[in-house]
């Protein structure tokens, strides 16, 4: 059977691809379709921890294959379309808080949140002279509906819009967007404090920080 593979971030760069198709046994596992990659590609091992999602969910190194899947290998993400944005949104244009608040008001809800990351010019102790987002679009975007949907069940009645950005973006650039608004304060704050920290945690984007000393991919949470 076929399986495609999809290389994103440090993977990408350390294999020097960023797709790669296996033919494996019936019955393969996950497992061995990183014991192929890596076989080809060994650098992708070096000090790397692998995630991985089969067909945009993350699963296990035990879960089973079948003929057509496609498998990401995915750096731990680091947390951080066009035209006119939608409530989830992954773009290459300059993020509107503006679009994101009128996605969300509501003469019903009098509490609005909104958090803004901006890219920051310094990190480690280095001067940033700016960064570089890469995304696995489709998967994250899932990714992101599915936390505001379950942030709107745990915190709601609320609305709620998540928008980030990726491509190159320079010092005081903003990175991500996050509005909600609820009928009160208390649920408008849990829920855009729940919803920053579980995007930083489980969508596929990375940055990469550039110094004046090179750059490096930035494979945890920041």
């Amino acid at each position: 059977m076929l399986v495609n593979v999809r290389l994103f971030a440090s993977y990408r760069e350390a294999a020097g691809v960023g797709h790669l198709q296996l033919e494996l046994k019936p019955g393969a596992k996950v497992r061995d379709a990183i014991a192929e990659v890596v076989k080809a590609h060994p650098l992708i091992a070096e000090g790397r921890q692998v995630v991985i999602a089969r067909n945009r969910d993350y699963v296990d190194v035990d879960a089973p294959l079948a003929d057509g899947d496609e498998l990401a290998l995915i750096p731990p993400v680091s947390g951080g379309a066009t035209g006119s944005l939608e409530a989830i949104a992954l773009t290459d244009a300059p993020l509107s808080v503006d679009e994101a608040l009128a996605l969300v008001r509501d003469g019903a809800y009098g509490g609005v949140v909104v958090f803004l990351g901006t890219v920051r010019n310094a990190s480690r102790g280095k001067r940033v002279t700016h960064l570089e987002y890469e995304a696995y679009p489709e998967m994250a975007e899932a990714k992101m509906r599915e936390i505001a949907h379950r942030i709107a069940r745990e915190h709601g009645p609320l609305h709620i819009a998540m928008h980030h950005r990726v491509g190159d973006l320079a010092i005081g650039d903003v990175a991500v967007v996050i509005a909600v608004a609820a009928p009160h304060r208390d649920a408008a704050f849990a829920a855009a404090r729940a919803a920053i920290d579980e995007l930083k945690t489980v969508v596929p984007i990375w940055k990469k920080e550039h110094a004046e000393d090179g750059a490096v991919w930035i494979e945890e949470h920041a």
